[in-house]
């Protein structure tokens, strides 16, 4: 069995090592952009787009007139993993099982995007196509592989490729297990970082330590409420922020856009922003390893967030309801970040060997989990839970977290629907007795 694992820790590089980052990352960015732009060209004249066509594009790149900066301020190792990159986005588009999940909504018309080429016409992109993210002001990387090459860690000093930047500082907070495989280089709101992504390979299926099972309810008042009572509140690291968030865009609307002013107060926005996740981020990896360090088995609701939090503004013709009510849920079920966590989950219970089971949310908070009569009724308040068949009385997230766990009791002993949303292939048998 083998496990992938992803490090990152913060990189100290001095003042010169900085500038050569700089240069790397915008000519990968400009590359980028330029391929980019070619490869569509491609793609109007039906030509065949590969990772191999698009790294030959690069020489005749740099025999351009305007590109002769990148025969000081790039490196081609970095370069042709760029490209690389990109003709792995051109392979799953034309990948059919890819494709499927790049159709646009039919229900929602779309304006026509068109492309423009060098020699000035237009063509239009039929649907559906791809849409390269762009990369923001704050964000931007560089990837090197084959890592054994070109790069050595010698305690918490990494060596990248020789006409990079030498040797740099990194604050290495923990041991890096297993083999090394590729390095990524990013800068964050004027941050650098260093991801080290290693292949573990394991002899055996790991077995988790514990032999519990819970259910999990996820919620907006209480980011997670357990079968066994365990309350984890929300961080809210948006909601208690935002006021200070829209005092900087308000001021960022009377600037001129581009000017130093514009770009420093800009800056000083993606700031508060990746502080923001990073506060999230961190308390969602606290809440997601206790739950994982002790429970073989997590029941979760298999919820579409991107569902739950659309937009209830409506249409010209046809005005929704509640609208500001429902942005306000939306914002709050958005902050507490359950997709997040749910992927958290995911990857922690595969590697303790443990399982992490997705049942139907469905009636879910109107079923009495002591006599199992299902009712609207029956949830009275956002809190409070009174059974109308048998009178039970609970909390409203605690009788659906056990209710949770009661469906995935089901699923478990079900034969290949045990590992629903789970990664790893397991059969029920293989730890149904285990399992309490």
């Amino acid at each position: 069995m083998k496990i992938n694992k992803a490090y990152k820790f913060r990189l100290e590089p001095n003042a010169e090592q900085e500038l050569v980052l700089n240069k790397l990352l915008g000519s990968a960015r400009f590359v980028w952009n330029k391929i980019l732009a070619v490869s569509f060209e491609m793609l109007a004249k039906n030509e065949r787009i590969t990772k191999n066509n698009l790294v030959r594009k690069i020489p005749e790149l740099r025999k351009k007139p305007e590109c002769t900066f990148l025969e000081e301020n790039s490196n081609a190792v970095t370069l042709q993993q760029k490209v690389r990159d990109l003709g792995s986005a051109w392979d799953k588009f034309f990948n059919p099982k890819e494709h499927a999940r790049l159709k646009q909504n039919k229900k929602k018309t779309c304006k026509p995007r068109f492309f423009k080429l060098p020699n000035g016409t237009e063509i239009q992109l039929r649907p559906p196509m791809p849409k390269f993210k762009k990369k923001a002001d704050g964000y931007d990387s560089i990837r090197i592989v084959q890592f054994d090459k070109y790069c050595w860690i010698q305690g918490n000093k990494l060596k990248l490729p020789s006409g990079v930047v030498g040797i740099v500082k990194f604050r290495k907070s923990q041991e890096i297990l297993g083999t090394i495989k590729n390095v990524t280089i990013s800068k964050v709101s004027g941050r650098w970082y260093v991801s080290f992504g290693s292949e573990r390979e394991l002899t055996e299926m790991p077995a988790h330590p514990c032999k519990s099972a819970i259910g999990v309810d996820l919620g907006v008042m209480k980011l997670v409420t357990t079968s066994e009572g365990d309350i984890f509140k929300p961080i809210h690291s948006f909601k208690v922020n935002q006021i200070k968030i829209a005092k900087l865009q308000r001021k960022l609307r009377k600037k001129i856009k581009f000017s130093q002013n514009w770009k420093k107060l800009n800056q000083k926005i993606n700031k508060l922003h990746h502080h923001i996740a990073n506060i999230r981020h961190d308390y969602l990896h606290k809440v997601s390893t206790t739950l994982s360090k002790n429970h073989a088995m997590i029941a979760v609701e298999d919820l579409k967030v991107v569902n739950m939090s659309k937009s209830a503004s409506g249409t010209l013709e046809q005005q929704g309801r509640n609208v500001k009510a429902k942005s306000g849920l939306n914002k709050s079920i958005l902050d507490q970040g359950w997709s997040m966590l749910l992927g958290m989950l995911a990857y922690k219970q595969q590697w303790r060997g443990g399982l992490l089971v997705k049942v139907d949310p469905r009636y879910t908070s109107q079923t009495c989990s002591q006599c199992g009569y299902v009712a609207k009724e029956n949830r009275q308040t956002q809190a409070k839970f009174e059974c109308m068949e048998c009178g039970y009385v609970a909390n409203a997230d605690l009788n659906a977290s056990r209710n949770i766990l009661a469906v995935g009791h089901t699923v478990l002993s079900v034969e290949g629907r045990c590992d629903k949303g789970h990664p790893k292939k397991q059969k029920a048998s293989e730890i149904r007795e285990e399992v309490i």
